[in-house]
């Protein structure tokens, strides 16, 4: 891949959010806080851009909640697609389109899409066994099975993925598996469906990728060389499933386009729906540059999945860059959609209007660009008092109140330079080049910094000529003084206009501009002598501490009913007669090594004296809870005859018992005192 290239224009896409729910801090600031910021800069710059969204409204889980709620999927994605669309405009996300998957022309071209592969023999069709309700009478996904998990035990994982400890699940490792929509045990029957073959792609990958793309973020490129170290294999397509984009071959009733099949080719659709007559401008010429925003969660379905569905395809250009953002969590634990352990953007909207850019401009300050980050509501606060009222608002409001003191609102003459002023204009001269080298690359964390570095350099000016003093002797100085705190006000007003637009336009318009472009950043001439101002305004406002209290009350009270519905969820189990409880062999161990499990995040490998000549080996789900290093050596209770199993090839001979916190924390159970190794618990 040509690196540096000059391209005509850019496409530019943001992860399609699943109308499920609405829009919380976590996906704005993954996806698409810093993908309008990359848009508004590029428009600034007068490129050539098109900003393409739009609702993900296929899959497993709008059916799960209509069937919960007693209502059609159709009118579940009816009703998140408007609460999501409504929630990005009044934050000022400025897409060109936000569009659908349930739409008319999303639905022919993911269905030409498909039947181009198939017909150029470019998929391949595969009978596997999955699954079946006979009650229910159909196949289930994944998300349609529950059951226990054989890593963490959670008796309500699904069969994609357990929820509790995170581990990637596959429905035939789950323990007494169950419907989700009759209660009753699956079985397993044979099913047809159509696989895309990413095994014959997988040199090509590489190439295209870990050779002609070492640009990208190193979490991106690393995950995406995990997973080319590894063997890939083929996907499937389709799915036995009511909802969703029947597949058009013959000899398919009954199954859909899979949703990650039917999900990218929205932004593809999007745009022909935008751009009926020149869309394919957009997504095939090689003049045009094509860039996803995601979260990190999304990476293989964009850098893998969808790279071969266009390269197999033909005719599309492929992705210039994937620039995808870690997780944001929240007051120190992981956001949650399920457990409302989230700042949703709709409500946010409502309790602190007018505040669209505080959020955006602590979102990117702690943008999680190369690692998890977190937000706090104090940290919020302490931005928004410190940075954006105490620097930046505090700045400007010196400045054109000063001028409207002295000269009534009208710019003044630049005169006579001295040292100071000379190094004042030094200092920003460069801000273009520095901002635009770090948007550039998609550090917009950085970049943002540099932008509120002229609001230091401003205020630091102020403080330094102390104009209000001068002005008793020597108003000619004053002049000069207030010339360049004018033109560091106006710079601010650009090189803010990609992060905080609303505040920019509130600024353009008290200083009396309809408009500024890129390249007039770092001028010293923006204002006019003789320009007259508008009424200055106070740029932002203090926040209270009553309101941040109101929000951390408020957070406080969803973990209490966390708590609360985790208690009920762990009531006593049945009574069982003491006859039951004397067959567990309960047995106290220490723990003679330690150690991770390859390739299994949450898995830790223990070696356990029991008391016996032959040392006994354990696996258990509690790596995120404990560092291997400090079990070594504790004297642990652990069940002696459960019948061994194997977790990922090793053979588990037992069960270290662990309580679990309400918060889903683990603690291992330890002895108090020395007991020796093999003694029973009674």
């Amino acid at each position: 891949m040509e690196q540096n290239r000059t391209y005509k224009r850019t496409t530019v896409t943001a992860a399609l959010p699943y109308a499920n729910g609405g829009v919380h801090i976590g996906h704005l600031a993954g996806v698409y806080v810093p993908a309008d910021i990359y848009v508004r800069y590029l428009r600034l710059k007068k490129h050539d851009v098109k900003f393409i969204c739009g609702s993900d409204e296929h899959g497993v889980p709008i059916t799960i909640r209509a069937k919960r709620e007693g209502i059609t999927p159709q009118q579940v994605v009816d009703r998140y697609h408007a609460m999501i669309k409504n929630s990005f405009e009044e934050f000022g996300i400025s897409f060109d389109i936000y569009s659908r998957t349930t739409s008319e022309t999303h639905d022919k071209v993911a269905s030409d899409f498909f039947k181009k592969l198939y017909d150029d023999g470019k998929l391949i069709e595969k009978t596997s066994k999955q699954y079946y309700d006979e009650e229910a009478h159909q196949f289930l996904a994944d998300r349609y099975i529950t059951g226990e998990c054989p890593h963490c035990h959670n008796p309500k994982a699904y069969g994609d993925q357990c929820e509790k400890c995170g581990s990637d699940l596959d429905p035939t490792e789950l323990i007494n598996p169950k419907s989700a929509i009759s209660g009753s045990q699956p079985v397993m029957k044979e099913t047809k469906n159509w696989y895309l073959p990413l095994n014959e792609y997988q040199e090509w990958l590489k190439e295209w990728i870990l050779e002609g793309h070492k640009e990208w973020r190193p979490n991106v490129y690393g995950q995406c060389k995990s997973w080319l170290d590894l063997d890939l294999q083929p996907r499937a397509m389709t799915r036995d499933l009511d909802w969703g984009i029947p597949v058009p071959v013959e000899d398919a009733e009954g199954k859909v386009l899979y949703v990650w099949f039917d999900a990218p080719i929205g932004y593809i659709s999007n745009t022909k729906e935008l751009l009926p007559d020149t869309w394919e401008t957009w997504w095939k010429d090689p003049e045009t540059r094509l860039v996803h925003f995601i979260g990190k969660d999304n990476i293989v379905f964009h850098c893998i999945v969808f790279p071969v569905m266009l390269k197999a395809h033909g005719g599309y250009i492929l992705p210039d860059n994937v620039p995808a953002n870690e997780f944001l969590n929240l007051e120190n634990d992981k956001i949650s959609t399920s457990g409302n352990w989230a700042i949703w953007l709709h409500e946010y909207l409502i309790e602190m209007p007018g505040k669209q850019d505080v959020l955006r401009y602590v979102l990117t300050a702690n943008a999680p660009e190369t690692k998890d980050n977190n937000f706090m509501w104090k940290d919020f606060q302490e931005r928004n008092n410190s940075e954006l009222v105490g620097v930046y608002g505090n700045f400007v409001n010196r400045a054109l109140q000063l001028t409207k003191k002295y000269w009534n609102g009208v710019v003044p003459a630049c005169g006579e330079l001295l040292d100071i002023d000379r190094q004042t204009l030094d200092e920003f001269k460069d801000v273009k080049k520095k901002v635009e080298d770090l948007l550039d690359v998609f550090k917009f964390r950085d970049a943002q910094k540099e932008a509120m570095n002229l609001a230091r350099i401003g205020n630091k000016y102020i403080a330094d000529c102390e104009p209000w003093k001068v002005a008793k002797t020597d108003m000619k100085r004053v002049e000069t003084i207030l010339n360049i705190s004018l033109q560091l006000v106006a710079n601010l007003a650009i090189a803010f206009e990609p992060f905080l637009p609303f505040s920019s336009a509130r600024l353009r318009k008290m200083i009396n501009i309809d408009t500024f472009d890129w390249n007039q950043l770092g001028s010293t001439d923006l204002l006019k002598a003789g320009h007259q101002l508008n009424e200055p305004e106070l740029l932002f406002e203090k926040i209270e501490d009553e309101t941040i209290d109101y929000q951390l009350k408020k957070l406080e009270e969803i973990k209490k009913a966390k708590e609360a519905a985790a208690y009920k969820a762990k009531d006593i189990k049945q009574t069982i007669a003491y006859e039951d409880f004397e067959k567990i062999d309960i047995r106290v161990g220490v723990i003679k090594a330690c150690e991770k499990v390859k390739k299994a995040d949450k898995l830790l490998k223990f070696t356990i004296d029991d008391g016996s000549s032959t040392d006994r080996t354990i696996v258990s789900g509690i790596a995120k809870h404990y560092q291997p290093e400090d079990l070594v050596g504790k004297s642990v209770c652990f069940i002696a005859n459960l019948a061994p199993r194997k977790l990922k090839g090793i053979e588990s001979q037992g069960m270290i018992l662990s309580a679990e916190n309400f918060d889903g924390s683990l603690s291992v159970t330890t002895i108090d005192r020395e007991v020796k190794p093999g003694s029973q618990v009674l």
